[in-house]
């Protein structure tokens, strides 16, 4: 079954940056006192971006939709083009698992934040994240 013209319309109108909650979340990390930076590859070479990027730290936050990333919590299989979808959304996954297996190699730490977590909470867990690893 193909997708309909109105979900393709939803679908595209889906923000891949700068979201309600990556912006929760950066609005308390920096009220927090972090700086850092956004929407950055954190290690050359690989075409991949963190949506928050803690440098000397070696720490990079990707806040992951329930959707696009099949949450254990929150994912939905769509009937229509389900094929599709569920080879999209595993993608997703396997790409994801890599992204951490390369920053791991090169000394960085991977957070995933998922988009129902509560922000003031995943800022609690970066935080100390961040603390440690600048003390080492």
């Amino acid at each position: 079954m193909e997708t309909s013209p109105a979900t393709k319309v939803r679908m595209s109108r889906q923000r891949s940056r700068d979201t309600q909650v990556e912006l929760a979340l950066r609005r308390i990390l920096h009220a927090k006192g972090l700086r850092y930076r956004v929407h950055q590859r954190p290690i050359k070479g690989v075409r991949r971006e963190a949506d928050v990027v803690f440098g000397p730290a070696r720490l990079a936050v990707f806040v992951d939709g329930c959707f696009w990333h099949g949450c254990p919590q929150h994912a939905t299989w769509p009937k229509n083009n389900a094929e599709f979808w569920r080879l999209k959304i595993e993608g997703n996954r396997a790409r994801d698992l890599d992204t951490d297996a390369r920053l791991a190699a090169e000394g960085w730490l991977a957070v995933r934040v998922w988009e129902h977590e509560e922000p003031a909470q995943a800022a609690d867990r970066i935080t100390a994240l961040v603390a440690s690893r600048r003390r080492r």
